[in-house]
């Protein structure tokens, strides 16, 4: 009977805890309607090396946050291990996150992969902040982990 309650509290203790990392996901991430990266195709940056736009009717949610793909294939290399290819930082700017610990938002075509993890750059008015990230990259991205978990705890 012990081992019964035990197994029933660890259940239910999962079950709120995955409820509670799908709400901050949500709060946090940089969203338009749940969809991420403006609906562009997280693989693609990776397989073709160019920012793609994913399709609506190949969208996937994986943990409170949808994606969109340019094929199925795409679709089916994503289901197999979303970590490896969500964009660092909740999809917010990489180098904001790292300058001023603010999330910023991007331009889905301004990207970078480093050690095949993707980050998101803001690209608006002459400002490319991938221009300034290059600069200081090491210095930036450590500021960047450690603001983003702030963000996330």
């Amino acid at each position: 009977m012990k081992s019964l309650y035990l197994f029933w509290s660890l259940l239910t203790l999962s079950v709120t805890t995955l409820a509670q990392d799908i709400d901050l996901r949500k709060k946090h991430y940089n969203l338009s309607d749940q969809v991420a990266i403006q609906g562009y195709d997280p693989v693609a940056y990776f397989v073709q090396k160019k920012a793609v736009k994913g399709k609506r009717d190949l969208a996937y949610t994986y943990q409170g946050v949808i994606y969109h793909f340019s094929s199925r294939s795409y679709l089916e290399i994503f289901q197999k291990n979303p970590g490896a290819y969500e964009p660092q930082y909740g999809g917010w700017c990489a180098y904001a996150m790292g300058a001023t610990g603010e999330k910023v938002q991007i331009d889905p075509e301004t990207f970078k992969i480093v050690d095949q993890k993707l980050y998101l750059f803001y690209n608006r008015f002459f400002n490319n902040t991938l221009k300034d990230w290059n600069k200081d990259e090491a210095r930036l991205k450590t500021r960047a982990d450690q603001s983003w978990q702030k963000f996330i705890r």
